[in-house]
Order: structure tokens, then sequence, then C-alpha cells
């Protein structure tokens, strides 16, 4: 086989292999889209299986607000969401610094520890955790998914901006420091602006990571007036039966902040993560 068949052969696999995992990000999200649309009798005939809705309504978004206070569960998804991502970068902002620009002992060790918290499920700790909440009192409020959520996304996200920060050439803030600027002002004037990308990244991992997230919120949350979107939506799956057309129009809007987001930061993300990966 000459070079310039390898050379096609190898450009045809890549293709299959890159739509493969776009049809299987894309295609799930098209079925609940065209689910929501369709009528209740539609989606449950099992005889027959629509790929587009046949008879285009919005019952089930209407169906989704009457049924659900909606409005409340995106209330706390965003309260929580927001104030957990804010909370875990600038933690891993200071911790990243601390790990990339300093020696220290047991630095080696936090590292490790960093690294084999994300090799334990979460829903390992819930249980403690659960224990520790009620005898703190914060069962059933945003305090205890505010917690769970930092202390699950803070490990990850201190060791993906020290590698951000390593990226940057100490010999930069060495210049600032002649220039006369203090260690603090170093940082947030000229080290920070230049590793933008880079927060951005971590926050919409810290972001995504806690709006996603069910578990926590089902154990922590007894009351309907402090569940989040996921853990309202999931009260739409009952014993006998499952409202699909409205759980399909709720994980729908669940989406959008998400996908809103991404449109808008998706160049910082791909850029923060590239640079972050790439050590010279």
């Amino acid at each position: 086989m000459g070079r310039k068949a390898k050379k096609r052969l190898i450009n045809v696999v890549r293709f299959f292999i890159l739509l493969f995992f776009f049809l299987l990000v894309v295609l799930p999200i098209y079925w609940m889209l065209v689910t929501s649309f369709k009528t209740n009798a539609e989606i449950v005939d099992a005889q027959q299986i629509t790929y587009y809705p046949h008879v285009f309504t919005t019952e089930n978004y209407q169906s989704l607000f009457n049924m659900l206070d909606y409005g409340v569960y995106l209330k706390n998804s965003i309260i929580v969401t927001l104030a957990t991502a804010v909370f875990v970068v600038i933690l891993s902002i200071f911790g990243g610094y601390g790990l990339a620009r300093y020696k220290f002992r047991g630095k080696g060790t936090m590292l490790l520890y960093f690294l084999i918290t994300q090799m334990i499920p979460s829903i390992l700790v819930i249980i403690p955790m659960y224990i520790v909440y009620s005898n703190m009192g914060i069962i059933n409020t945003r305090l205890s998914l505010f917690i769970f959520y930092a202390i699950t996304n803070l490990p990850f996200c201190v060791i993906t901006m020290r590698s951000f920060f390593e990226r940057i050439p100490y010999s930069l803030e060495e210049a600032a420091w002649v220039d006369g600027c203090g260690h603090f002002q170093t940082l947030w004037k000229i080290v920070l602006p230049v590793m933008f990308p880079g927060i951005v990244a971590v926050f919409v991992f810290a972001f995504i990571g806690a709006w996603n997230e069910l578990i926590a919120g089902t154990i922590f949350i007894n009351t309907p007036d402090m569940w989040t979107i996921p853990v309202g939506l999931k009260s739409l799956i009952g014993k006998y039966n499952v409202q699909w057309g409205a759980l399909m129009a709720g994980g729908i809007l669940a989406l959008l902040p998400t996908g809103i987001m991404f449109v808008f930061v998706q160049k910082y993300v791909v850029q923060g993560l590239t640079s972050g990966a790439v050590k010279e």
C-alpha cells in the first residue's frame, strides 16, 4: 500500500471514529428534543417508533410547569451552581499557584492525595457526609449541596489549574517583581489575565459538575422548595408510570443554560484545555 493510500485510509478511519462519537453525543439530545414535542399517545406507542413528531405540540412543556415548580428548581440550581463554580475557581487559583510555584514539604503527598480522590466515587462519601451534615443541622439546605459540590470538584480543578500555571514562564513574574509589583499584584495583574482561558475551563468544569448532579441532591434535600432541576425532574419518574414527555421537556430546558454558556466560552475552554495539556 502506497503512502497516499495509507494516508487516505487513516483519514477515512479517523472520520468514522469522529462521526461515531458525534452521533453518540448528538442522537440522545435529538431524541429528547423530538420527544418533548410529541403527543403522549405517540410517545407511548410501542408499535411504531417515530423519529420526528407527527403532531407537533408544546403540551409537554405546559405539563412540566403545571406539575412542577420549575422556576424554584431553576433558582436553586443557579444559586448552588454559581456559588460552587466561583468558590472552586478562587480556591483553585491559589491552590494551583502554590503547587506550581512553591516547593514545600508534603507537596508530592498532597498531589497524590488529590489524584487518589479522583479514583474514589463520590457516592461513597455521601453517607458519612450525611451524618456530618445532620450533626451540623444543615440537611435540606443549599449549603449542604454547596459544600459537597465544592469538595468533589476542587481536587481536579486544583490539579488542572496547576498545569495552567506551569505553562506560564516564571520570568514573566520576575520581570514584574523587578518593576516593583508585589506577589499578589503580579498574580492579579500579570498572571491571571494571561491564563484567562484556563480559568474559564475550570469554571465550566465546576459549573457542569454541580449543575448535573443528582444523587447528593436526592439524599441531602427533603422538601421540593429546595430541589434542584435534576432532583425535580426525577420526581416525574413514578413507581408505575413515567411522564416521558414532561421529562424530556425538562431535560431540554436543563440543557439550555449550559449550552448557551458553552457557545460563548467554547473558544476559551478549548484554548485553556489545550494549553494546560501541553508542556514545554
